[in-house]
C-alpha cells in the first residue's frame, strides 16, 4: 500500500474524531491550550493505537476468522446502520447548555474509543491485506 492510499485512509478515519473535537471546542466557553492538548492527545493517541491493535489481532486470528469474516462485517454494518436510522428519526437531546465541557478521564476514554473503533477494523483489514508497513500506516 502506497503513501497516497495510506494518507487517504488516515484522513477518512480521522474525520469522526475531528468532528467530535470541533463540537467539543464549540461547546467550550473558551478553549485554552490545556483543553486542546487533552482532546488532541486522546483522539490522536487512539487513532494511532487502534489500527496497531487491530493489525496484531488480525495477524493472530486471520486463519480463524477468514471463514466467517464477511458475516461479522455484515453484522457490524447492520448495527451501525440501524443505530443511524434510530438517531435520525429520534428526538435530538444533545446540546451545549451545560456549564462546562467534560474532559474527564472516563468521558474522553469513551469518546476516543468510540471515534477510533473503525480504525481497529481497518487495522485488521491491513493485516489481511498482506504487504503493509504497519508503522508507516500508524504514523
Amino acid at each position: 500500500m502506497g503513501f497516497v492510499e495510506l494518507l487517504l485512509l488516515a484522513v477518512g478515519l480521522s474525520m469522526d474524531a475531528f468532528a467530535v473535537s470541533v463540537c467539543k471546542g464549540l461547546c467550550m466557553k473558551k478553549a485554552d491550550i490545556k483543553s486542546m492538548a487533552i482532546c488532541g492527545s486522546w483522539f490522536g493517541g487512539f487513532q494511532a493505537l487502534m489500527p496497531l491493535i487491530g493489525f496484531f489481532l488480525g495477524t493472530l486470528f486471520a486463519d480463524v476468522i477468514e471463514a466467517f469474516d464477511h458475516w461479522v462485517a455484515f453484522g457490524l454494518l447492520a448495527l451501525i446502520g440501524a443505530n443511524m436510522l434510530k438517531e435520525a428519526f429520534g428526538k435530538e437531546t444533545d446540546s451545549c447548555d451545560i456549564e462546562g465541557v467534560d474532559l474527564s478521564f472516563k468521558s474522553m476514554l469513551v469518546m476516543a474509543i468510540a471515534t477510533s473503533i473503525d480504525a481497529l477494523a481497518v487495522g485488521i483489514s491491513l493485516a489481511m491485506a498482506g504487504d503493509v508497513n504497519i508503522l508507516a500506516a500508524v504514523v
